[in-house]
This record gives C-alpha cells, structure tokens and sequence, in this order.
C-alpha cells in the first residue's frame, strides 16, 4: 500500500457488504472504523439501521450511538464529527477506515465541503432593522462582491439574513476550520442487480426476524413521534405505518422490499456521480472473494 494513504474509505449499496470488508481490512491493518451512516448515529435504532454490531468484534469503531432519536444529527456535524475521529486515530498511530453508504456523509469529507454555521444573530438584526434598504444593499455587496443571488435584495428579511449568513461566512474563514490532509483510497462493493436484490430481501426478512417491528414501537413509546420516525428513512417508515395501521403486514413488507431496492439504486447513482467528479474508486466484485481482491489492490504501489 502507498506509505502516503492515511484513510482507507469502503463504500457501497445497502446489503452489499460493507461493514464485514472494512472490519477484516481493519483487522489486518490495525484500524479503526469511522461510520459513514446517517442513522447509525442514533441510539435505540439498530436493527433497522443495520448496526451489525457483532461483526466488530475488538475492532474500534466510531459515530455510533453517538445522540438520541429526536436529536437533528447532520451531515455539517457529521463532517466535524469525523475529522474528530480521524485525527483520534490518527494520534494512536492506527489507520482510519470510513465505512458507509450515506453518499452525501462520504462526499463531504472526501470532496472537502465547506460548511458555514450561521444562527440567528440579534443584535445584528437589531443594528440592521434601523439601516434603510439601500444601506443594507450596500453592506451585503460589501461582504459579496460578487454576488449573484440578486433576489437577496429584493426582500428585506432575505437581505437580512444574507448579511447574517455572509457575516458568519467572513467569521469562520478567518477561524479557518483545520481540515486534515487526506490521501485516501476508495474501495466499493458492487453486484449484479439480480444477487443484490436478492441479498436485499433476504436481509430484511432476517431484520423482521430479529425485531425490526418491535424495535420501531419501542422507540415510539419512548417518546419518538411518528412524524420523527417517518424521517428516519425506509424501515422506520413503512414500520410505522403499519403499527397506526395504515398498511397491513404483508403490503408493509412488500412495499419497504421495493422501496429498499430503489434506495439502492439511488446510492449506486451518487456513488457514479462522485467518479464523474474526480473521485476515484477501485470497484470490487461482491462474493466470498471481495478481501482477496481489495488485499491485493491494497499491496499494490498505487
């Protein structure tokens, strides 16, 4: 492997894999595994989200069951979450492995988005209320000059806000957020449509085994809205449905079977997006022999 990567990334659809691959390469390579998964944060939510948990064995792992079901988790606090862990692992002289399927989680840490925090300022909003319209204009071409929303001006309560988010912007860029280096390689799992759909509904079937419906009105007793679950992607949602009785056990079943398979689509779709952007990723064939094919890619000079 290339002395210069720091971070090895494993990404993939739902059921293809993913967390066995990045557990047996962390194993090998004395790593840690940072999570790429948008609900997995969340504690109580398990079996829905495919924690997988027992597949960890010893094996490190980070932002897991790391904020309660209710909490508005994002991918701006994901990004800061993980440069956290990286360097965490970093500092133990381990090697940081992102594992996951949330495309716009991996996107943002492997394409360097830049995020502003901008809440509301009062007293801002309270020296802007007394400035007239044209002074306002004045003051947001200032921070932007080359500004080209120009509906921002137009509304004054936009243009208030503009001047707030701009504000927040200059503020932060002189902070300056340290971003680590990153020198990563890219590994994802594919399959022929046909055994990942296979592998899909099998899946499920064992998650409805292992308590996927009780787990979901767990959470509901415990306080979290139907409104919250329904948010919480696909089988937190068709779940719920059927416990207010909106879809009966068979339909529920076969309407999230299907709903999952478009998912998995859509994953594959920004997984391709991100190539055509510059990311490379070194494809392998899901199947018994997917370690094989990544150790050798692994112990080449790339």
């Amino acid at each position: 492997m290339d002395l210069n990567v720091n971070l090895i990334v494993v990404l993939g659809a739902t059921a293809s894999g993913k967390t066995s691959l990045g557990v047996k390469i962390a194993q090998q390579l004395g790593g840690e595994i940072i999570s790429a998964d948008s609900r997995q944060v969340y504690r109580g939510m398990d079996i829905g989200s495919g924690k997988d948990l027992h597949e960890y064995g010893d094996t490190q792992h980070h932002l897991i069951d790391i904020v309660d079901p209710g909490y508005e988790f994002n991918v701006y606090e994901f990004q800061k979450r993980f440069y956290d862990a990286f360097t965490t692992v970093k500092q133990r002289s381990h090697l940081p492995l992102l594992v996951g399927g949330t495309g716009m989680y991996l996107d943002s840490v492997l394409n360097k988005y830049r995020f502003t925090e901008a809440p509301i300022n009062p007293q801002l909003r309270e020296e802007l209320s007394a400035q007239p319209q044209h002074a306002l204009e004045i003051r947001l071409k200032h921070l932007q000059p080359t500004l080209h929303n120009t509906t921002d001006l137009l509304d004054r309560e936009r243009l208030i806000r503009a001047i707030e988010i701009a504000e927040a912007t200059r503020a932060e860029e002189a902070n300056d957020v340290n971003i680590p280096e990153l020198n990563p390689l890219i590994f994802g799992i594919k399959w022929e449509r046909a055994e990942l759909r296979k592998r899909i509904t099998q899946r499920l079937k064992e998650r409805l085994e292992q308590g996927l419906i009780e787990e979901v009105e767990q959470l509901q007793k415990q306080g979290v809205s139907w409104d919250t679950l329904y948010f919480y992607g696909l089988e937190y949602r068709f779940v719920a449905a059927y416990l207010k009785g909106e879809l009966n056990r068979n339909d529920m079943v076969q309407k999230l079977n299907s709903a999952i398979h478009t998912f998995a689509k859509q994953q594959e779709k920004w997984f391709r997006r991100m190539e055509r952007k510059g990311t490379r990723i070194i494809w392998l064939n899901g199947g018994p022999t997917v370690f094989q094919q990544a150790f050798c890619s692994l112990s080449r000079d790339h």
